[in-house]
C-alpha cells in the first residue's frame, strides 16, 4: 500500500460503503423471454419463491413470486440512487406515484419521514432474453434532513452529463456523473433534502468506462472525504501502480491525485465519495436514524400511518409491457421517454 491507496477489499454482496454511504448492491441477472404476466418463461420450481437470492440458471427471483423484484416495502431515513446499465425496474410508492425507468436511467428518492414503495423487474421482451444490471446506492440522510418529505424524481439517461479524457495515446475515459463534477462540468441536481444537494459536501457518484490502456487521474479534492472505486467489470488496471484485480474495491486518500492506468480490456468502475455526515447510524432492516428509540419509533409509525397507506390494487404492481420509459409524480406531472 501507498499514501494513496488505503484499504482493498474483494467485493461481496452487498458492497461495502464508507459514511456517507450505507450500502451498495450490483445486481445483475441475466433473465429469460417474458411471459404474459412480465415474468420468467420459464419454470420456477424448486426456487424458495418470496426470498429467492440464489443465482439459478444466472438470475434470482429476489422476494418476487411472479415478476422478480422487491414487492412493497418501507424506508425511512435515508435515500436510495438507483443506477439502471441495462434493463426496466418498475416503481409504485404509497403517494401514487410510479413509472418505468431503465438503460442508462437513474431514480434518486429521498424516504425522508417515511414512504412505502416497490422495485419490480418487469420482464418486457417475449422475444428474447431480459438481462439487468444496476446498482442501488444507499446515501444517509444527516438528522436535521431524516424527517424530510418523501421526494422521487428521475434523472433520465439521455439528460445525464458525461465527461470525456483522451489520454497521450489516445484512448478515452468516460465519466458518467450521477452526482457530483468532474472537469468544470456538474451533474443534475439531486433531490432539495439530499446530503448531495449542498457543493461542499462533495458528494460524488460517478460511472468510469475506460477504454483498453487509457490513463485517468482523478483531482485532490479533500482530505477529509471518504473516496472508494468499485472495480466491478474488466480484467485489471493499475493504481498508481499497484495492480488491481477486478471485482475489488479500493479505498483511496480523497487529498491525492490518483492516476488509474487501464489494463488490455475495457473496464468499469463505480466511483462514490463524499464528506462523512458523521452521525451515529442505527440502523434496522428498511430504516436508517441516529439511536434505537428512532428505529422503535418508525416501527410504531410503520403500523399506524403505513407511511401513506398502499393504493394499488397488488404489493406487486407492473406496468404495461408496452408502458415505455416514464414517470408519473403525485402532483399529477408526467415525464415519458
Amino acid at each position: 500500500m501507498n499514501s494513496k491507496i488505503i484499504k482493498i477489499q474483494k467485493l461481496g454482496f452487498p458492497w461495502e460503503t464508507e459514511d456517507p454511504f450505507l450500502m451498495t448492491v450490483h445486481h445483475k441477472d441475466a433473465y429469460p423471454s417474458g411471459n404474459d404476466q412480465q415474468g420468467p418463461n420459464v419454470s420456477l420450481e424448486g426456487r424458495n419463491l418470496g426470498e429467492d437470492f440464489t443465482l439459478r440458471d444466472g438470475f434470482r427471483m429476489y422476494h418476487g413470486k411472479t415478476v422478480p423484484g422487491f414487492p412493497v416495502h418501507p424506508h425511512r431515513g435515508f435515500e436510495t440512487v438507483t443506477v439502471v446499465l441495462e434493463g426496466f425496474v418498475d416503481h409504485f410508492d404509497s403517494y401514487g406515484s410510479r413509472g418505468r425507468f431503465g438503460n442508462g436511467d437513474v431514480q434518486w428518492m429521498t424516504a425522508g419521514k417515511g414512504a412505502q414503495h416497490t422495485e419490480m423487474f418487469p420482464l418486457v421482451h417475449q422475444d428474447k432474453g431480459n438481462p439487468l444490471e444496476f446498482f442501488q446506492i444507499w446515501l444517509n440522510l444527516p438528522a436535521k434532513d431524516k424527517f424530510a418529505d418523501p421526494e422521487y424524481k428521475m434523472l433520465w439517461a439521455e439528460d445525464i452529463p458525461e465527461v470525456e479524457s483522451a489520454a497521450a495515446n489516445g484512448q478515452k475515459t468516460t465519466v458518467r456523473m450521477i452526482a457530483g463534477s468532474v472537469m468544470g462540468k456538474s451533474s443534475l441536481e439531486p433531490n432539495s433534502a439530499s446530503w448531495a444537494n449542498d457543493k461542499n459536501h462533495h458528494v460524488g457518484i460517478y460511472v468510469i468506462h475506460m477504454e483498453p490502456e487509457a490513463v485517468f487521474t482523478l483531482p485532490s479534492v479533500s482530505a477529509t472525504m471518504t473516496r472508494n472505486i468499485y472495480y466491478y467489470q474488466g480484467d485489471k488496471l493499475n493504481i498508481d501502480e499497484t495492480a488491481i484485480e477486478t471485482y475489488h474495491r479500493v479505498k483511496l486518500a480523497g487529498d491525492q491525485e490518483i492516476t488509474i492506468t487501464n489494463g488490455l480490456s475495457e473496464s468499469y468502475m463505480l466511483l462514490l465519495e463524499g464528506e462523512p455526515i458523521q452521525e451515529p447510524v442505527v440502523s434496522y432492516g428498511p430504516f436508517v436514524m441516529n439511536t434505537e428509540q428512532e428505529i422503535h419509533d418508525a416501527f410504531r409509525d410503520y403500523q399506524n400511518t403505513q407511511f401513506g397507506g398502499w393504493p394499488w390494487d397488488r404489493p406487486d404492481p407492473v406496468n404495461k409491457r408496452e408502458s415505455g420509459r416514464f414517470a408519473s409524480y403525485k402532483d399529477g406531472r408526467v415525464e415519458k421517454r
